[in-house]
């Protein structure tokens, strides 16, 4: 079978260089290994994703000579098959609700980092300090009947002891260099949330899901997704999925040295665009050629 890679952004702010070398480079590997390339918009979230910034992303794309195949996956149409997955994980006892406020939590770190530094995920985010996992179900089940906001976590001790040592396929570089058979190391996540009230999924879950019901063989992503990939590859075990091989990309930076952002003007598509620039010098700007 030919291999099958994705490329998959969230319409949440109009795409920039890093998107167009992420892209590019899907698009090339495709070709040069009579491959097919699938889209796939990722709009979980309805307060920041927009069909303005969809059909942008798609102008955009098609402007750079991009094709890909149809039907375009949107994750807001295939909500129910995340919600199966995460009853999955809820049926093997590996998730629990937990109803701190971002401010609690952010508070409950402050607490903790006074006796010594809280432990930060690869992310440089807090691990979850709370205390969901010693609620009673009764009390679980209270809380979520009285209409109180809830994330859905995986009980990570758990999940790791139940799927045993991990690995994934590297066919890129970490940002240390990592490549060949890498270790995945999920605990370093903590917690993760994997959905919550309003929302039965999370980019973790969904990702997983999706590559899997696509038939994704080969994920290029950017480096700054390397590490992500250990709670991909826990989430894969622990739901029977064949893992896909990872290709991890080199991250297109500003003059400061900093990952792009959407907010980024001067680095955005349309923007460059509008001042003339051409698919041809995009191409050779980001080394895509």
């Amino acid at each position: 079978m030919p291999p099958v890679f994705r490329f998959a952004p969230s319409p949440n702010g109009y795409l920039h260089l890093g998107h167009a070398y992420s892209a590019l480079l899907n698009f090339r590997c495709a070709q040069q290994s009579g491959g097919r390339l699938l889209l796939r918009i990722e709009d979980i979230d309805p307060t920041r994703c927009r069909p303005a910034f969809e059909q942008a992303i798609l102008e955009d794309l098609a402007w750079l000579g991009i094709s890909w195949e149809q039907p375009v996956r949107r994750q807001s149409e295939h909500l129910a098959e995340y919600r199966a997955a995460l009853e999955r994980l809820q049926g093997m006892g590996l998730v629990y609700p937990s109803f701190e406020s971002r401010a609690e939590i952010a508070r409950l770190v402050a607490q903790r980092d006074a006796d010594g530094a809280w432990p930060r995920d690869p992310d440089g985010a807090p691990l979850y300090p709370g205390a969901g996992t010693a609620l009673s179900e009764a009390r679980r089940q209270e809380l979520m009947a009285s209409g109180a906001p809830y994330a859905l976590r995986l009980d990570m001790e758990a999940a790791v002891a139940r799927a045993g040592r991990l690995a994934w396929d590297e066919h890129g570089a970490g940002p240390s260099g990592e490549t060949g058979t890498v270790e995945a190391r999920p605990g370093a996540w903590g917690d993760v949330i994997l959905a919550r009230k309003e929302t039965p999924t999370s980019y973790h879950l969904s990702v997983v899901i999706d590559d899997a019901l696509q038939g994704v063989t080969e994920v290029v992503r950017g480096q700054d997704l390397f590490h992500a990939t250990s709670v991909h590859r826990l989430l894969q075990a622990l739901l029977g999925l064949s893992p896909p091989v990872y290709r991890h990309h080199q991250l297109i930076r500003d003059v400061q040295g900093q990952k792009l952002s959407k907010s980024t003007q001067a680095t955005g598509l349309r923007t460059l665009r509008a001042e003339g620039v051409s698919p041809t010098e995009i191409r050779h700007r980001i080394g895509v050629v």
